[in-house]
C-alpha cells in the first residue's frame, strides 16, 4: 500500500485563534498568521506587528503562503471525508470481526495488536446478528409507547371535537330556553302595558265628561253675568223695574264640583314589585330540578335528554371520549352537584323500568371497571326483585310491594344517614347508616331500553314575611 506523508496539527494551527490555518499571510520575520486575525490584532493594537515575536510588519500588502493553504484545505478536506465505510482508520483493512471487551469492530490486523491483546473476539456477523436482536427487544417498549401515545392523541382528537359539538350544541339549548322567556317577558311586558292604557283610557273618560258638565256651568254662568251687567247700564226707571226679577239671577244653585278621587293612574300598581311579580308569575312557566345529570360522567350506553333531567339505556354505544370522570363497564352516571353537608332529596319516576339503581356514590370512587361498588349506597330493582347494597353490606332482599312508579333519594350527609322511600304512600323502604367524610354524588343506574329514569321538578315557593 501506498505510505501517505501526515503532518501534526500543531503545525498548521493559527497561533491567534489556534485553528487551522484559513487563507494566512506570511510576514517579513516568517510567521504565518490567518489574515483576518492579523488584520484584527492590528487593528486592536493599532500598530502592525507580528503577534507572535512582536517585530514590526511593512505597510504594504502581506503575500499570501499559498502552500500552507493549499496544505490546510487538504487537511480539512480529508476530515470531512473521513476513512472509507467498513475499512479500519489504522490499517486500513475490512472490518472482519467484532472485539466484546471494547465493543467495536476490528480488523485482523487489530485483533494482534497491543490494544486489543488477550481480547475475546467472534466474527462481525455474529456480533451483528447479536446486537440486532438486543437492538429489536429494545425497540419493543418504544413501539408500545408509540402505539399508546397515538391512542392518547386519538382521544385527545376525539375530546376536542366533542368539546367543540357541546359548545355548539349546548349554544343552540341556551338561546331555545332563553327564547321562551324572551316570548314569557315580551308578553308581559304588553299585558301591563296595555292595562296601564286602559286605566288611561278609563280615567280620561271620566275626566272629559266632567270637563264637558264644567264647561257648560261656565258658559251658563258666564251668561246670567253678561245679563247682569247689561242691566247695570240700563236708565235709572228699567233698572230699577227689573231690579227684582234681576236679582233673582243672581241666586244661582250650582255647586262647585270637587275633584273626583282616584282620578291619577294607579302607579304604584303597576310599577310596584313589578320585577318580583313578573318572576313569580315565571314560576307557571319554569321548573326546578333538584339534581342535573353530568353527561361527562355517562356510561356510552346512555342517553340523556336536553334538559339532563332523565337517561335511558340504548343498545347502541354514543363515541364519547374514555375521560377519568366517565363510567366505562356499568350504565351509570353522576349528579353534576356533589354535597359535602346538609341534607338533601330527589324524586325519581322510575315508572315501568325494570333494571335500576338509585343511591349515593362517592367522589374519590373508581369510576373504571367493576370496583364501582366500593362507595356507592344504593336501592335496586332487578326485574321486580328489590335489595340494597352498600359498602358495608352485600346486596340484601327488601320486601317491597310491586308498582312502585316513584322513589324518593333523602341524603343527610351531616347525620350519616340515606333514606329512600315512595313519596306517592310516603313509605320508607329502606335507611342506610354511614359516616361520610367526603363528598358524595346522586348515582343512577339504568339498565332498561323500554323506560327512562326521570328526576322530578320541584315548585319553588316564595313566602314574603309581614313587613313590620
Amino acid at each position: 500500500m501506498a505510505s501517505k506523508r501526515s503532518f501534526p496539527e500543531e503545525d498548521l494551527t493559527c497561533p491567534v485563534c489556534c485553528d487551522i490555518f484559513n487563507d494566512p499571510v506570511i510576514q517579513l520575520c516568517s510567521h504565518s498568521i490567518c489574515k483576518g486575525c492579523l488584520q484584527t490584532c492590528w487593528e486592536v493594537k493599532k500598530s502592525r506587528e507580528c503577534p507572535v515575536c512582536r517585530r514590526k510588519s511593512s505597510k504594504g500588502e502581506l503575500p499570501r503562503n499559498l502552500a500552507l493553504k493549499n496544505l490546510c484545505e487538504a487537511v480539512l478536506k480529508g476530515k470531512s471525508v473521513g476513512p472509507p465505510k467498513g475499512l479500519c482508520s489504522l490499517h486500513g483493512e475490512s472490518f472482519k470481526l467484532f472485539c466484546q471487551d471494547d465493543k467495536e469492530p476490528v480488523c485482523v490486523v487489530c485483533q494482534t495488536s497491543k490494544k486489543h491483546k488477550q481480547h475475546d473476539f467472534c466474527p462481525i456477523d455474529e456480533a451483528a446478528l447479536d446486537h440486532k436482536e438486543e437492538l429489536s427487544t429494545a425497540l419493543t417498549p418504544l413501539q408500545e409507547k408509540l402505539k399508546l401515545l397515538k391512542d392518547v392523541k386519538n382521544t385527545y382528537d376525539q375530546t376536542a371535537q366533542l368539546i367543540k359539538s357541546q359548545a355548539q350544541l349546548t349554544e343552540i339549548q341556551i338561546k331555545m330556553k332563553l327564547k321562551k322567556l324572551h316570548k314569557f317577558l315580551q308578553d308581559e311586558e304588553a299585558a301591563r302595558i296595555e292595562s296601564v292604557k286602559a286605566e288611561e283610557r278609563q280615567k280620561s273618560d271620566v275626566i272629559k265628561k266632567k270637563i264637558e258638565t264644567i264647561s257648560r256651568e261656565i258658559s251658563s254662568v258666564s251668561d246670567t253675568i253678561q245679563a247682569i251687567q247689561e242691566e247695570l247700564k240700563q236708565d235709572d226707571v228699567s233698572f230699577v223695574q227689573n231690579f227684582k226679577a234681576t236679582m233673582e239671577k243672581t241666586k244661582c244653585t250650582l255647586k262647585i264640583p270637587e275633584m273626583v278621587s282616584d282620578a291619577l293612574i294607579d302607579v304604584a300598581k303597576h310599577m310596584g314589585n313589578l320585577s318580583f311579580k313578573v318572576w313569580k308569575k315565571m314560576q307557571e312557566i319554569i321548573e326546578f330540578t333538584p339534581v342535573i345529570l353530568n353527561p361527562n360522567t355517562a356510561a356510552p350506553h346512555l342517553l340523556m335528554c336536553e334538559d339532563l333531567t332523565s337517561l335511558v339505556y340504548s343498545d347502541n354505544m354514543d363515541p364519547v371520549p374514555d375521560n377519568p370522570e366517565r363510567f366505562d363497564f356499568y350504565h351509570c352516571v353522576l349528579g353534576s352537584e356533589g354535597f359535602n353537608s346538609g341534607k338533601h332529596h330527589w324524586d325519581i319516576e322510575v315508572g315501568d323500568n325494570s333494571l335500576w339503581y338509585l343511591g349515593v356514590m362517592t367522589e374519590s370512587t373508581l369510576r373504571k371497571g367493576k370496583a364501582i361498588w366500593n362507595g356507592v349506597w344504593s336501592l335496586w330493582n332487578v326485574f321486580g326483585e328489590y335489595k340494597s347494597q352498600s359498602p358495608e353490606q352485600c346486596p340484601t332482599p327488601l320486601a317491597v310491594s310491586l308498582g312502585i312508579q316513584k322513589i324518593r333519594v333523602v341524603l343527610d350527609w351531616d347525620g350519616g344517614r340515606v333514606s329512600f322511600s315512595d313519596p306517592v304512600s310516603d313509605t320508607l323502604l329502606l335507611a342506610m347508616a354511614h359516616t361520610f367524610t367526603e363528598k358524595v354524588f346522586p348515582f343512577f343506574y339504568n339498565f332498561c331500553v323500554l323506560a327512562p329514569l326521570r328526576i322530578l321538578p320541584l315548585k319553588p315557593h316564595v313566602t314574603v314575611g309581614e313587613h313590620t
